[in-house]
């Protein structure tokens, strides 16, 4: 009796992770970096290392998706980031949704959170395309959301608006289109909107050390 085989599947067998990781790259590349220098070399850091990603076809762990209560809202997300010039990267992320895995990330969830918040990663050491040279996902908050303040510890952190409009550390608002760049260990806080979900793309690029070995926990409010 012959011995079964199990082909090794890479990034560019399956060509909705290959389209979707190439509209990252655009959307780091078209977003405005509002003149700042940092967040220009941040941008062009996760270009290069996504290239990378491209050019290395690397093995890709499509398993099927896992749901969390916040994923009642991403439809509604999803149609209202299609009114935007990144449509594209909507329309990516949509042919790739039944394999995506919403998870929490953290030990302990604060009451209520449970409720309007999930991650899923698409490229990083445990993400289905498996890489160490970045880690890429999208964050969706419920409307009402607060994000407790945290930080991470050496990582160059950014989020792209896709749809909703969020606060950071309740400093000025951002809308569909615009970018939040976090420096490391950079303490942050986020609000989200009364009356719309928010769905942002993030990016993580720093060592490969400290993309392996991050931990998430909130900060605790001084007594």
């Amino acid at each position: 009796m012959e011995e079964m085989r199990t082909e090794a599947i890479r990034l560019k067998d399956r060509p909705g992770w290959d389209y979707l990781l190439r509209d990252i790259y655009e959307l780091y590349r078209r977003t405005s970096a509002g003149g700042s220098p940092a967040i220009r070399a941040h941008q062009r850091a996760v270009r290069e290392r996504i290239s990378r990603v491209l050019k290395a076809n690397p093995m890709l762990a499509e398993l099927p998706g896992a749901q969390l209560p916040v994923t009642a809202h991403l439809q509604r997300a999803l149609d209202m980031g299609r009114m935007y010039p990144h449509a594209p990267i909507v329309r990516a992320i949509e042919a790739v949704r039944g394999n995506l895995s919403w998870q929490y990330g953290y030990e302990k969830v604060p009451r209520g959170l449970a409720q309007k918040y999930a991650y899923a990663e698409i490229a990083g050491p445990n993400a289905p395309v498996r890489t160490d040279e970045v880690i890429l996902g999208l964050v969706l908050f419920a409307p009402s959301c607060t994000y407790p303040a945290h930080a991470h510890e050496g990582i160059r952190e950014s989020y792209i608006c896709l749809s909703g409009a969020v606060s950071e550390n309740d400093q000025g608002v951002y809308a569909p289109g615009s970018m939040i760049y976090n420096p490391p260990d950079h303490l942050y806080r986020i609000t989200v909107a009364d009356h719309s979900p928010a769905l942002l793309c993030y990016a993580w690029e720093g060592d490969p050390a400290k993309l392996h070995s991050q931990k998430m926990v909130f900060s605790r409010r001084p007594r």
